[in-house]
């Protein structure tokens, strides 16, 4: 990465089938398991459900996807890297834009098969509140929550 720059920007469906192959490649990696929809509606579903539901940014490196984020001011829907640029603080700076324009307090689940994301989520603020929610995975999750250290005692 030290080479290239990266850009967080605004998802863009001309990246759709790019953010795709990176989601299916990185959850397949982490959880074991294929992606259970077929690509076109995985396409489907980013650009018309997931798009009109939260905001999505990209992290790019040479106009090719390596991260993206769903999220809106309360919430963390998707966050995925591509397999060959984890553990480089993309997810990182991804996350903290996120934090930035948040509520102040944010939650999120992760598979809990997904040790990896435990450990980043954890490493970056969030503490586990629940366990069990149910997916179409049929895999145990965890919800975390991050609450910014400066938000008001009266708030928490």
């Amino acid at each position: 990465m030290n080479q290239h720059k990266m850009i967080i920007t605004q998802y863009n469906p001309k990246y759709a089938e790019q953010t795709v192959d990176m989601w299916r490649d990185s959850k397949e990696q982490a959880i074991g398991q294929k992606e259970i929809h077929s690509f076109d509606s995985h396409v489907y579903f980013l650009n018309h459900i997931l798009y009109e539901q939260f905001q999505i940014d990209l992290a790019l490196i040479d106009e090719k996807v390596v991260g993206m984020i769903a999220y809106n001011e309360r919430e963390i829907s998707q966050l995925y890297i591509h397999i060959d640029y984890q553990g480089i603080g993309i997810g990182h700076t991804l996350l903290d834009k996120v934090k930035a324009q948040s509520s102040g307090r944010l939650t999120l689940y992760t598979f809990e098969v997904n040790e990896n994301a435990q450990r980043f989520y954890e490493k970056q603020g969030f503490e586990i509140i629940g366990r069990g929610h149910e997916n179409e995975e049929n895999l145990a999750d965890i919800q975390y929550e991050w609450i910014s250290k400066y938000l008001p005692s009266s708030i928490n």
